[in-house]
């Protein structure tokens, strides 16, 4: 019986011309692009998400005319990555869909339903947490919110893009070879005031703090509240953030880059105190070898002024979510591949 080969994956950042050129070779490709580059591909083994920021090799970089691609190699006809197009109730089988040895890259779009979905019930999903399961939450420029919706590009359609719908690749491994995932937050409660509001949502209005009725956009200004700082809440242990996008002072409501749930418990995060020192020190810490996949959410990029520097040796797109099993915010989320015949 012929040995399986090894799988692992190779990131670059290309040209249309030579993307187009990988999708009619047949690869398994995860592209992450702006709408304007991704629209009318040819029909292929590939998943896709709008987003035109990513970490190259060379650094942080805003570019809507090239790709940043993920190609998977190794891949046989024995072991062949399976893509799915999920929809609001679909996506609840995510974690059963998996290779029972391997793992499974998810995209969503940003401010979805799905995205929604997602965030709030992915943690009961059955099978959750048996195999790895890591992606992001598409977006658009900055420049472009409000305008333009998220999307992601499912590839056995040909050009096919959805702004409610969610794409996954489940990759399966030899049995030589094991993923893992990795989480980089700077992120924990800090010593504010307790936060809890009525609705699940995007954005927020009216809360309570400390048990009183409140409006977050009015605290953020009184308390001057450095919204660079995300709420956080503890989940046994896990630290998940929810980012502030923006405070509309003008309607007395905050957007949200995730969303906040109903009765949790938010306070706002403990300042960091150099930003990026912190970030890499924490990086530094985390990773190791044999990284495969990596995204980066856009607010570190923003905010540890990432343009043209790099985080190691991890590239990939910069992101308005992270997923690492479960949705997550202002965090960096990457995938080891460790094992192989090599």
């Amino acid at each position: 019986m012929a040995q399986e080969a090894d799988i692992s994956i190779r990131s670059e950042l290309i040209d249309r011309v030579q993307l187009i050129e990988k999708i009619n070779k047949g690869e398994y490709l995860v592209i992450a692009a702006d709408e304007s580059v991704l629209t009318d591909l040819p029909s292929g083994n590939w998943i896709a998400g709008t987003i035109p920021y990513f970490m190259t090799a060379e650094g942080g970089t805003a570019d809507r005319n090239n790709m940043f691609v993920h190609t998977i190699d190794g891949v046989q006809s024995s072991n062949a990555p399976r893509i799915t197009l999920c929809d609001g109730n679909s996506i609840s089988r995510i974690a059963q869909e998996a290779p029972e040895h391997g793992f499974t890259i998810v995209i969503l779009p940003a401010m979805s339903e799905i995205h929604l979905a997602y965030a709030q019930n992915s943690p009961d999903y059955t099978n959750m947490y048996f195999s790895p399961i890591i992606g992001w939450i598409s977006g658009v420029h900055l420049d472009d919110i409000g305008s333009r919706n998220a999307k992601v590009g499912f590839g056995p359609a040909r050009g096919m893009l959805f702004d409610q719908q969610a794409v996954a690749m489940h990759i399966p491994l030899p049995v030589n070879q094991l993923a893992n995932i990795n989480i980089v937050n700077l992120f924990t409660q800090g010593n504010g005031p307790e936060i809890k509001f009525k609705h699940t949502g995007f954005s927020a209005t009216d809360c309570t703090i400390n048990g009183e009725p409140a409006n977050l956009a009015d605290y953020i200004k009184h308390a001057k509240i450095d919204t660079r700082l995300p709420l956080v809440a503890n989940y046994s242990g896990v630290m998940v953030n929810v980012s502030i996008q923006q405070v509309d002072e003008a309607n007395n409501k905050v957007e949200l880059y995730a969303p906040v749930f109903a009765d949790i418990s938010y306070r706002f995060a403990k300042p960091v105190d150099n930003y990026i020192e912190s970030f890499n020190k924490e990086l530094s810490a985390s990773a190791s070898e044999g990284i495969s996949f990596s995204c980066n959410c856009i607010l570190n990029y923003l905010y540890s002024e990432l343009e043209g520097k790099k985080t190691r040796d991890l590239t990939g797109p910069i992101t308005f979510g992270e997923v690492a099993y479960q949705l997550l915010n202002q965090t960096l989320v990457y995938l080891s591949i460790s094992g192989g015949s090599r």
